[in-house]
């Protein structure tokens, strides 16, 4: 197999795990429970790569699965808040939290953030919030600083963080555009217990099915467990998975999708499919190798800098194209409406070009407005612009 033809094969499949080719109708809860973990640090972006995945379903219909507690967002690996199912923060942590904490404590210790200072934190936070009750940032910060705590120069982040990461706080709540922070057993009353071999097994199992094809060096890229905790997760999940072939280079995918290969009608539908996706999405982030769905000299637009600020991406026949940002068009007064442009940096059919307006009323819906104007820009492979991640 041809290696362009190879990357359109696990291009094409990994669309198909991740719920974007084609577009079923599960609910927000099931979108990300099939992913098992979505990057989340913007929150904005975070809930439009749920929708993107979830059709029909509206901003309000995300926040609606968080505020119910079928979406949790938290810091479950790499240090990174993630979108996950409640039920599996838990026993994520389990496996992540000690490397974690470890590589974090010399800045940790330089900022006078030490176990008696955690512990006070957490004393304070349990005292208020206990009972189900909620507390933005500002607002715990403000309580650790009434109760001696200093929040000054970062400390008040890193130390939700710290008390996040071991199991006491997680986001919970809407709150307009932001969180409020809950007690995690209070927020999640019934989370999974898995011992130790079962969860690396699980974390494997759950990042082929809704990543794979997938490699085992993508899985511990995205995972951050080490190459032996990756090997036993695979010793214990390989009853489950089927190794194929594709190009010149082995993947992983689930078993009860091995020889389900895509037939020409959907071969014909993806070369024509257009999405626009989020900051930070799992189809081009959830990689350690991204050629099957950018051409290399195009990552560096994607992720300026290489700074890990991912930019919104325009996909089309599952390629990352170009990238997109909103405008808001009109006062709330007279209606607003959504203004969308796509700066493209590869050709797109007019099939593509027409999937991507198409995708961009999608996306519309999703905030509840009307599209006023979509402008596809022209291809210029020299220009280097950029979307903006806090648009969605």
């Amino acid at each position: 197999m041809a290696r362009d033809s190879a990357h359109r094969e696990i291009a094409l499949l990994r669309a198909r795990a991740q719920g974007l080719f084609p577009a079923d109708a599960a609910a927000p809860g099931p979108v990300v429970g099939a992913l098992l973990a979505l990057q989340a640090q913007d929150l904005a972006a975070a809930t439009w790569a749920v929708g993107a995945r979830s059709p029909g379903t509206t901003l309000a219909g995300v926040r609606a699965a968080i505020d119910a507690g079928e979406i949790v967002r938290s810091w479950p690996m790499r240090g990174t808040l993630h979108f996950v199912p409640g039920e599996d923060l838990g026993w994520m942590q389990r496996l992540t939290t000690a490397r974690l904490l470890q590589q974090a404590r010399l800045t940790h210790e330089r900022q006078g953030l030490t176990e008696p200072v955690y512990e006070q934190a957490r004393q304070v936070a349990v005292a208020a919030l206990s009972g189900g009750r909620s507390l933005g940032r500002d607002a715990f910060q403000a309580l650790l600083e009434q109760n001696g705590i200093d929040t000054a120069a970062n400390r008040g982040y890193h130390l939700i963080w710290h008390l996040a990461q071991t199991g006491t706080l997680c986001w919970g709540p809407t709150a307009g555009n932001a969180q409020e922070l809950v007690l995690l057993d209070e927020w999640v009353p019934h989370p999974r217990r898995l011992e130790h071999e079962e969860a690396l097994g699980e974390f494997l199992l759950r990042y082929i099915r809704g990543h794979g094809p997938a490699t085992l060096a993508d899985f511990v890229w995205w995972s951050k467990l080490t190459v032996a905790e990756a090997k036993r997760g695979l010793q214990v999940a390989r009853p489950q998975l089927a190794e194929r072939r594709i190009g010149d280079a082995s993947y992983w995918v689930a078993a009860e999708l091995d020889g389900v290969a895509p037939d020409a009608a959907q071969r014909r539908r993806f070369a024509s499919s257009a999405w626009l996706l989020p900051a930070f999405d799992e189809y081009f982030l959830g990689y350690r190798d991204r050629e099957a769905s950018a051409a290399p000299e195009h990552h560096e637009r994607i992720v300026p800098g290489r700074n890990g600020v991912f930019q919104p991406i325009a996909v089309a026949g599952g390629r990352v194209v170009g990238t997109w940002r909103r405008r808001m068009l009109g006062t709330a007064a007279a209606g607003q409406r959504l203004g969308i442009d796509v700066v493209p940096f590869e050709a797109v059919s007019a099939a593509q070009a027409a999937g991507l307006r198409r995708a961009g009323e999608r996306y519309a819906r999703f905030r509840e407005l009307r599209l006023g104007e979509f402008n596809l820009g022209d291809f210029n492979p020299g220009e280097l612009r950029v979307g903006d991640t806090a648009a969605q």
